[in-house]
């Protein structure tokens, strides 16, 4: 693979990437082909949306609309009170290479989140994080073909989190191997289709944070050979255009965690039960799937159900672990009592009895059990405002131990979210305050402790746009990622759709709007969800 193609625009994805986090690899010099780019180009940072996490965030990136309008507001999709895992089929508004395609123009895309299943286009696509293992790509036989050329190429690693058969070092070995494969899939992509539009994600240089707690050696370490292999790809494809994209920021979580869940049933407005499922409920149905059921949700069986009587009498299971620590059987029950046992003799949220609750943390707020909208709702429709502005109150006066507010804003949806998908959102957004503050759903007898992970998602991103006429003496004013979107279609000298909310930044001229088709999906829609639940539970998105 030696030749170079020409490219028209690269746009490349470096997830998490900030300007703390650059600002750190460039004291050592540890990415001199992201340097380049800034020397010959712009840098900024840039605002991502809320909630700014991957699976709704790149979905934004991709289309430059809300997830109102395109419909992924996280990494499970509800439908009442169950879930599945979200999927490029709750992604309803035109892609970036979909419009492109409206001119004739194609494109070669790899491991951007949120494309599984893909869409059959003119050119390549191969999905990334929150697609299976061996995801279906477009066309269909390509993995087949990019593993013949390149040899191996997988999306996960081989080992799951937490697993103690791999040192560090094996793991980063393993981390640096994905982004390796990545690039050569990539370039060897570009010499087969010689596309007009290149867009490549790489995913490690958010995980590493989130695995390994930010440690310096192992984020310079992924970030090195994410650096090396956007150097070849440059070399490589020759872009006129290239554009850096991040999807939010990342950084320490040095204040409390927050269980918004055991506040509200504090207050009267959520009821708990050990009978319930829970939700998302996900290590009782990565067991199922592991044993081949194609089911996305799950239901308790009777050993589970027999679990959560001694739950009901005020027996917790950390009162019986700490019984068995005694004897010193702790260990063994918990590593071989059944995932739904533990699950099931969890107190959980009553769905159907709460007034209002947190489905998931990484949904950022509060919904209320609505009358006619929630299968079982209880808050008739026309208390609806009323009960809103008192949760909204009321989440507004939490303050930590220290006395510092939770939230750095408690405000109702609309304020974010717009489009025939808006419906489907919290009713109340709820900030943490500077995202220091980390917030659970999860009913764990206290309001506050420390924070799960000490180091999560901040909102501040990084674009970083090179070459062709790009203005390197633009002032960029609270760019967005919803801008991202509007300026690649700029950079093709293309009009932009007129349902994005983005629009295109100074940076190049700005090439007007127009009605484009609406979206109508040619994805292909078998799918196996089984790995990919397993993943997102081995990352730990679930609680």
């Amino acid at each position: 693979m030696s030749s170079k193609n020409s490219m028209d625009v690269l746009l490349i994805g470096v997830d998490a990437a900030c300007p703390s986090v650059l600002d750190m690899l460039f004291e050592t010099e540890s990415v001199p082909n992201i340097r380049g780019l800034i020397d010959d180009g712009v840098v900024s940072q840039l605002q991502s949306q809320i909630p700014p996490w991957t699976p709704s965030a790149w979905p934004s990136i991709y289309t430059g609309v809300n997830p109102g309008k395109h419909g992924a507001f996280g990494f499970v999709q509800f439908d009442g009170y169950d879930w599945e895992v979200v999927s490029a089929e709750h992604v309803r508004e035109r892609s970036l290479w979909s419009l492109l395609a409206e001119h004739g123009l194609t494109s070669v895309v790899v491991n951007v989140p949120v494309t599984y299943p893909s869409d059959d286009i003119d050119g390549a696509i191969v999905p990334g994080f929150i697609g299976p293992e061996d995801p279906d790509c477009s066309p269909p036989g390509l993995l087949e073909d990019i593993r013949d050329a390149i040899g191996e190429y997988r999306v996960y690693p081989e080992y799951a989190r937490g697993d103690t058969d791999y040192s560090d070092d094996e793991k980063m070995d393993e981390y640096c191997r994905l982004a390796k494969f990545r690039g050569q899939a990539f370039r060897y992509l570009s010499d087969e289709f010689d596309p007009d539009f290149g867009f490549v994600q790489f995913q490690k240089t958010d995980t590493v944070f989130h695995e390994f707690d930010g440690q310096t050696e192992k984020v310079r370490r992924i970030y090195e050979e994410t650096d090396d292999q956007i150097g070849k790809i440059l070399d490589h494809c020759d872009p006129t255009y290239v554009f850096l994209v991040s999807d939010h920021g990342i950084g320490p979580y040095d204040g409390h965690e927050f269980r918004v869940n055991e506040h509200l049933k504090e207050r009267g407005y959520l009821e708990s039960t050990f009978e319930g499922k829970g939700m998302p409920s996900w290590n009782p149905i990565r067991s199922q799937l592991r044993q081949g059921e194609t089911t996305r949700t799950w239901d308790p069986g009777v050993i589970s159900q027999m679990a959560a009587l001694p739950a009901k009498v005020g027996i917790s299971p950390s009162d019986v672990v700490s019984k068995l620590e005694r004897f010193g059987l702790a260990d063994v029950v918990r590593r071989h009592a059944p995932a739904s046992m533990v699950r099931t003799s969890t107190e959980q949220v009553d769905f159907p009895s709460s007034t209002a609750y947190m489905r998931a943390r990484t949904e950022l707020g509060v919904r209320i059990n609505l009358e006619s909208r929630e299968p079982e709702g209880i808050v008739p429709q026309e208390e609806y405002e009323a009960v809103r502005q008192e949760l909204i109150e009321l989440l507004q006066r939490v303050r930590t131990p220290d006395g510092d507010p939770v939230f750095q804003a408690v405000r109702p949806r609309e304020e974010f979210f717009h489009g025939p998908y808006a419906e489907d959102a919290v009713d109340i957004v709820t900030i943490p305050n500077e995202f220091n503050q980390f917030l659970s759903a999860n009913l764990a007898g206290e309001r506050f402790g420390p924070p799960t992970e000490p180091w999560n998602h901040k909102l501040d991103g990084v674009i970083v746009a090179a070459g062709g006429d790009i203005d390197t003496t633009a002032r960029l004013e609270n760019p967005h990622i919803f801008d991202v979107a509007p300026t690649v279609m700029a950079a093709f000298g293309l009009p932009i759709s007129d349902r994005m909310d983005g629009t295109v930044l100074p940076l190049i001229e700005d090439t007007g709007r127009k009605s484009y088709p609406s979206y109508r999906s040619s994805a292909r829609s078998d799918r196996d969800v089984s790995d990919v639940e397993e993943r997102l539970s081995d990352l730990g998105y679930f609680e």
